[in-house]
């Protein structure tokens, strides 16, 4: 397991690269979902299998959605949407299908051996073991953590609603902010 921990390591730091790197959002989206699933790969490799499951689960699935709503959200326009098409080309692909077959392979090869339970610590930790260490000592940095989500979550929804400078706030029926004419 110790290859699958440095070959998904560096997997996921050259799919980190394309994400940092790439100008179109969609193909960045791309690198980055191989980058989470190679980061759950180092998890599961380093004898955390409930965090890699957490990792895939949690960033690769629910919050990739999230971030591809808001790519669709953006709606930028017939002419962005020709120059997309245009741009996809199986070139496009390469790089994010080579970094995930590299890390299909590698799990491949780790459960032909079946050196599974041979990880790089040497113990694994349950669900619970987590739990407790996680809401234990570090309580309150949980819950901290939690309200700033939370206050970047109303942030945002909040400048979200702002009208643009140049053009005049919306009419709402609704709500403390009411604009008569």
């Amino acid at each position: 397991m110790e290859v699958a921990f440095y070959l998904s390591g560096l997997v996921a730091v050259l799919a980190t690269l394309g994400v940092i790197t790439n100008t179109n959002p969609v193909h960045a989206l791309l690198y980055l979902v191989v980058s989470l699933i190679a980061v759950a790969l180092v998890f599961f490799s380093l004898g955390a299998p409930f965090a890699a499951a957490l990792e895939v689960i949690v960033y690769a699935g629910a919050i990739m959605v999230l971030f591809v709503f808001v790519v669709m959200m953006l709606n930028l326009g017939e002419a962005v949407v020709a120059q997309e098409r245009a741009w996809l080309k199986p070139r496009t692909w390469l790089g994010p299908a080579v970094l995930a077959a590299v890390l299909l392979l590698t799990l491949i090869a780790a459960l032909w051996r079946g050196d599974i339970g041979l990880v790089i610590s040497g113990e694994t930790l349950t669900a619970k073991a987590v739990g407790t260490t996680l809401f234990g000592p570090w309580l309150l940095i949980v819950e901290l953590a939690a309200m700033l989500l939370l206050a970047a979550l109303v942030t945002a929804s909040h400048v979200g609603r702002l009208a643009a400078p140049d053009k005049p706030p919306m009419h709402q029926e609704t709500g403390a902010r009411k604009e008569v004419r």
